[in-house]
């Protein structure tokens, strides 16, 4: 496995965020020793989501994830919980950059609501 993957699923991640939310802010926050980078949080009038790095996925948790529409069913994780929903990639899925990119711009729609 390349341990490269990560870095590179997350660049790609950053650039659908930009390209679907221009005016996206970007910002590292709850550093701590075990992550001393902390952890990619994107904002537009509220929070829209955050990117986390693990040894095996990188995890995209959406705020209000459980109020958005997912008619492409790109969620895959945190299905049950209260308000958010998060997609776990791994370095074989293949993600639905579309279907992505119409979840940030939902979450934006909602915090702009």
């Amino acid at each position: 496995m390349n341990p490269e993957w990560r870095d590179a699923r997350v660049e790609h991640i950053r650039a659908l965020i930009g390209q679907a939310a221009p005016g996206v802010v970007e910002e590292a926050k709850w550093k701590k020793a075990s992550n001393p980078d902390g952890v990619p949080t994107f904002t537009l009038d509220g929070l829209i989501c955050t990117v986390e790095t693990y040894k095996d996925k990188v995890k995209v948790t959406f705020a209000k994830g459980a109020s958005l529409p997912d008619p492409a069913k790109v969620f895959n994780a945190s299905l049950t919980a209260g308000t958010r929903r998060a997609v776990d990639l791994t370095e074989s899925d293949v993600l639905d950059d579309d279907a992505f990119v119409a979840l940030i711009q939902a979450a934006v729609a909602l915090n702009q609501a």
